[in-house]
């Protein structure tokens, strides 16, 4: 396997065994990130002499042999909406521009802590408010499977960039499917942690649908980062005391229950997506599961209108902020940004919302007094173009089968391949947990990953 494409794991097992230096490992990245980005544009900037300064230093201490920490000289690069003081923080936005953050989002405090090498950030859509990646500030993110299609968003620089060989870590947040969407289009694994697990800044750390999270080329090295980045912080009321650990250790799923809806009760899935489903089915049950066809009572008109009066109280204000009433600011938005901001507005009264996710939540939660997991496509369709407008918010949404476990947000999901579709972009499924239950959703992900052996295999990865 060429070096840009090692998985985490592998990458610290040869640093360990002193057949690879994190410089060599930084120096390959850096060149593929040269190599691609021509074509791909999903790095906003890259901070080579402070990744190189923080490779020798891990080169240094594997030599010494010193105790070294869980990212130890793994290059990484980090989604351009989780801030850094001192740096800009532009969202993908022309109203942003020059924008310099003030403080930094915690969980890049604990990925420099673990020795990961920050090397660089990736593209967002305009305030992560879009499932593809293009900006007036930035261009457009393509799709290292094929350029014509969207990475996907809101984590779609991040999707591309490990798809694409440009880093071997990334990080993405969730509020409507942002991490999984791009997992799915870029045939990486991705996480939504459960609401709370992982800190954040305000005023989304206290939005159930939000969640910061890893992504990698491997359910281990998720696993890796996640457990890095998830735990209580002092500036997050809403973190999680307890600390989950979650691991990409593979073991038999004799006696795993697992569920598999196919639409999630009405979404229109595309025949590719359906079948490479099923093959997933067959791989659980050849690793051991029992998996059982079951129906929810949702679909994408259900989802829509129960998660409007919440994107109406939250995200939506906090666009319509940012426009400040000026006609002049709100016309320099993209035009997926106001017509989320238009849409959130009729959502309806948030009482009433509230009351709706709860009913929402009911027949998952029945369901899981029977089952371990669930299993379902992550997008009803095999692609969006790279420059998609996004401009009907209610037709998009309709192909996001993610949306759904925003609503009841303190559910774990993993995200990985389930294969190719005819258009040459991967397909994905969602691995989704009982409230807080990470470790089953890693545990059956890591089985499935040893099952397939596709994203295992060197030859899966796009050439470009």
């Amino acid at each position: 396997m060429e070096l840009h494409h090692l998985t985490a794991t592998e990458a610290t097992a040869r640093f360990r065994r002193r057949e690879l230096s994190p410089v060599d490992l930084l120096d390959a990245v850096i060149a593929r990130t040269a190599a691609t980005e021509p074509v791909v544009n999903a790095v906003t900037e890259q901070w080579l002499d402070e990744a190189r300064t923080a490779a020798v230093a891990s080169e240094r201490r594997f030599a010494d042999g010193a105790a070294t920490r869980p990212l130890e000289g793994i290059p990484l690069m980090l989604k351009e909406e989780q801030p850094v003081a001192g740096r800009t923080a532009e969202e993908g936005s022309l109203l942003e521009r020059g924008h310099v953050a003030a403080e930094t989002h915690p969980i890049v405090d604990r990925i420099l802590d673990a020795g990961a090498v920050v090397h660089g950030r990736t593209t967002t859509p305009e305030y992560c408010c879009a499932p593809v990646t293009h900006t007036a500030l930035w261009g457009v993110t393509r799709n290292p499977w094929n350029t014509a299609y969207s990475p996907g968003g809101s984590s779609g620089g991040s999707g591309a960039v490990l798809a694409a060989g440009s880093t071997i870590l990334a990080t993405g947040s969730d509020i409507g499917g942002s991490i999984r969407i791009p997992s799915s289009f870029c045939g990486v694994v991705g996480f939504k942690p459960p609401f709370a697990r992982v800190p954040g800044l305000a005023p989304f750390n206290s939005d159930t649908y939000c969640a910061d999270g890893p992504m990698g080329r491997s359910v281990a090295d998720v696993a890796l980062l996640q457990n890095v980045i998830a735990g209580p912080w002092a500036g997050d009321a809403a973190s999680l005391r307890e600390v989950v650990s979650v691991s990409g250790t593979v073991s038999s799923l004799a006696g795993m229950r697992i569920a598999v809806c196919l639409d999630l009760g009405g979404y229109a899935v595309d025949a590719a997506v359906v079948a490479n489903t099923l093959d997933v089915v067959a791989a659980l049950r050849a690793a051991g599961a029992t998996v059982t066809e079951v129906e929810l009572p949702w679909g994408p008109q259900r989802t829509l209108e129960t998660s409007w009066p919440h994107f109406g109280a939250v995200m939506g204000p906090f666009i319509e902020s940012i426009a400040d009433g000026d006609p002049e600011r709100k016309a320099r938005l993209m035009p997926y940004t106001r017509a989320f901001a238009e849409a959130a507005a009729r959502g309806g009264e948030f009482v009433g919302g509230l009351e709706a996710e709860s009913a929402f939540y009911r027949p998952f939660g029945e369901l899981m007094q029977r089952f371990d997991a669930l299993l379902c496509p992550t997008i009803a369709t095999t692609g969006l173009a790279a420059d998609a407008p996004c401009t009907d918010s209610d037709a998009v949404f309709s192909q996001l089968m993610t949306l759904p476990f925003n609503v009841i947000g303190r559910v774990p999901v993993l995200a990985v391949p389930s294969g190719i579709a005819p258009n040459g972009v991967p397909t994905g499924v969602q691995i989704v947990g009982r409230t807080f239950d990470d470790p089953t959703v890693f545990r059956i992900g890591a089985a499935l990953e040893q099952e397939l052996a596709l994203w295992t295999d060197p030859a899966w990865w796009p050439t470009l």
